[in-house]
């Protein structure tokens, strides 16, 4: 992996943490376990609790689909915009 390569997968690994804390905020403010969002948003609870570590897959940065995170928006009865953090790393340098 080049440089630019593993700075971008560090920038998106901190982006990653900040999804993840967002989506616990916003959880916990509504007042539902990971189960029930896992559940009602059509995850398994073990791929909820991933998101809200901030991994897809243990060692790996977040990166849910869009229609997972739209089922977890409408769960949490939120926008998609309120769960994507502001300021996302450039991804082009790919």
């Amino acid at each position: 992996m080049t440089r630019r390569n593993e700075a971008t997968e560090q920038e998106w690994s901190r982006y990653s943490q900040r999804f993840a804390t967002t989506l616990r905020s916003v959880r916990e403010r509504a007042g539902l376990s990971q189960e029930e969002v896992a559940y009602r948003s059509g995850l398994t609870r073990y791929t909820y609790q991933k998101y809200e570590k901030g991994e897809s897959r243990p060692g790996h940065p977040a990166n849910p689909t869009l229609r997972t995170l739209i089922a977890m928006a409408q769960v949490l009865a939120v926008s998609v915009e309120e769960l994507i953090p502001d300021a996302p790393p450039d991804l082009r340098a790919r």
